[in-house]
């Protein structure tokens, strides 16, 4: 057939060479056309010619072969396209089963009893350890060495010797492990006489708390002990400690583990002297002479406050108390006024007039600092009153350079902030006591705020005095106000643009108006019966 079709296609070209148009040996009826397809166009209705050209019945059937061709290619690698996927999709439990294969092999093959030189005769039970995937490990061991390390197995196999039996006598399968290699390595380790922790050398962490898991299953309890030697002598990543802590607990070990948690153990005794220790760090952040290890401390310990909020909501554990915050912060303003008093008496010309100012930028740093974190632990609203009522710092104050001042108006700013934002719940009367004593220097201090404190962000500033402001009664509010609006238009930028707050009391005062003494005698009550 295949001879035929070869010298037929052979005439068709010489007969197209020498210009013949139809051969009769060649029908139309040889041509098979293909099936149509569902999304294929519906036929045409044109009208049919009498007689196909020998050109198109040779045509035709050369797209008829290349399709039956692309037809027949196209299905075998349909399917090798699907042998390929489940190949992928099976290559990596493949993967993971040899690896675990490669592990127990080189797990047995330092396995005592595998070792010809090895004293203890054949054994006599065949012991095989299965996944939940159905892998599964055999190996001839011997009774008397489980039942002797392990009171699971002398429990199951009872507590004869069985020593010289040549053939297997017992049969054991633990079956739906979660890890067949940790249950393989635990056995071979019942077969070491000499001290088990120097196997565990070089271990990480968290296999040895999966030996841990598998020998107190099996009741192995020179590996529960070498495991938690272990864990007691190796240093943890915080993970591993939590890890460490979960296990222990889980296998209800904190007897035997009390050596291992004493690291992480909290004593009634530590905790009860938690308002001491946390006393004696901020006074030694306070009195520091490194001004950059200062700094670094600082960062410290209010990250460690700000993380035991965060991670107990509002329940802080550090229990320090509020008496201990406020004799600090006493402390604190009696430093910053002593300096200030210095400062004030100096004469300008001395050369240590610069290391007063140097001093006095300390202190008020250490009382942000402070105030810092009796904002954060919700403690600050007394401090409010304290420093309204610091009437003589604050005069003192006035009778220095803004260039050397400018640290205790941050102090201000960070109270306005926290009101503002609702950190601070104080009465009216405390609100405004306090910005009668302390707004004036603000204002005069916040060009060199603005331009001095990097950490100073003036739209915060702002947003808070706008807040605090707003928060008084409108009299007061207005008489404020009024005093910003003449000092901004001499100042500008060097003042802080509090314009929001003035355009809300400006519609308070003459847009809305709202009464409070409202005369409510024109309300009539109506009472109407309606027929039942």
């Amino acid at each position: 057939m295949a001879a035929e079709s070869i010298l037929k296609n052979r005439q068709v070209s010489t007969m197209l060479k020498h210009g013949f148009i139809s051969d009769p040996a060649l029908s139309p009826s040889r041509i098979f056309l293909p099936r149509v397809s569902s999304t294929s166009p519906p036929p045409s209705f044109e009208k049919p010619r009498s007689s196909p050209t020998l050109f198109e019945m040779m045509s035709e059937e050369q797209q008829l072969q290349q399709q039956q061709q692309q037809q027949q290619s196209n299905l075998p690698n349909h399917h090798l396209h699907q042998n390929h996927q489940l190949q992928r999709e099976s290559r990596p439990s493949d993967e993971k089963r040899r690896r675990l294969q490669d592990r127990v092999s080189r797990i047995l093959a330092e396995a005592p009893f595998q070792s010809p030189a090895w004293a203890g005769g054949a054994g006599d039970v065949k012991l095989t350890v299965s996944s939940k995937d159905e892998f599964k490990v055999s190996m001839t061991v011997h009774r008397r060495v489980l039942a002797a390390r392990s009171r699971f197995f002398a429990e199951k196999l009872g507590r004869e010797a069985g020593a010289g039996m040549g053939t297997v006598a017992h049969s054991v399968e633990i079956c739906d492990c979660d890890d067949v290699g940790v249950y393989v390595e635990v056995v071979v380790l019942m077969y070491w006489e000499e001290d088990l922790r120097r196997k565990l050398v070089g271990e990480d962490v968290g296999k040895v708390l999966s030996l841990l898991r598998i020998s107190a299953a099996l009741m192995f309890d020179a590996g529960i002990m070498a495991c938690l030697e272990f864990l007691e002598a190796v240093p943890w990543s915080e993970d591993e400690e939590e890890k460490v802590i979960a296990v222990l607990g889980q296998l209800e070990l904190y007897d035997t583990g009390v050596d291992v948690l004493q690291r992480v153990s909290v004593e009634p005794s530590i905790s009860s002297r938690a308002d001491g220790i946390f006393l004696q760090l901020l006074m030694g952040v306070l009195q520091a002479k490194d001004e950059k290890a200062r700094r670094e401390m600082k960062t410290l310990i209010s990250g460690l406050l700000k993380e035991d909020l965060t991670h107990d909501g509002n329940n802080n554990k550090l229990d320090v108390s509020r008496d201990t915050l406020y004799h600090i912060c006493h402390k604190c303003l009696s430093s910053l006024l002593l300096c200030l008093s210095e400062a004030v008496s100096v004469d300008e010309s001395r050369c240590d007039r610069g290391v007063l100012m140097g001093q006095i930028a300390r202190e008020a740093d250490n009382l942000h600092w402070v105030v810092d974190i009796l904002i954060e632990k919700k403690m600050g609203d007394d401090f409010v009153t304290i420093w309204a009522d610091q009437t003589e710092l604050a005069s003192l104050h006035s009778k220095l350079p803004s260039m050397y001042r400018y640290e205790i108006s941050r102090i201000t700013a960070q109270l306005c902030i926290a009101v503002g934002r609702g950190q601070i719940l104080v009465p009216k009367d405390a609100r405004f006591s306090l910005l009668r004593t302390w707004l004036e220097p603000l204002y005069e201090d916040f060009g060199w705020m603005r331009r001095a404190c990097k950490s100073i962000d003036k739209k915060l500033v702002e947003d808070g005095l706008t807040q605090t402001i707003l928060t008084l009664p409108l009299a007061q509010q207005q008489a404020i106000l009024l005093n910003w609006f003449d000092r901004f238009l001499n100042k500008g930028d060097d003042c802080p643009n509090i314009q929001r707050a003035f355009e809300v009391w400006w519609r308070r005062a003459f847009v809305r108006q709202y009464a409070a003494d409202q005369d409510s005698s024109h309300l009539q009550i109506t009472v109407c019966d309606y027929p039942a």
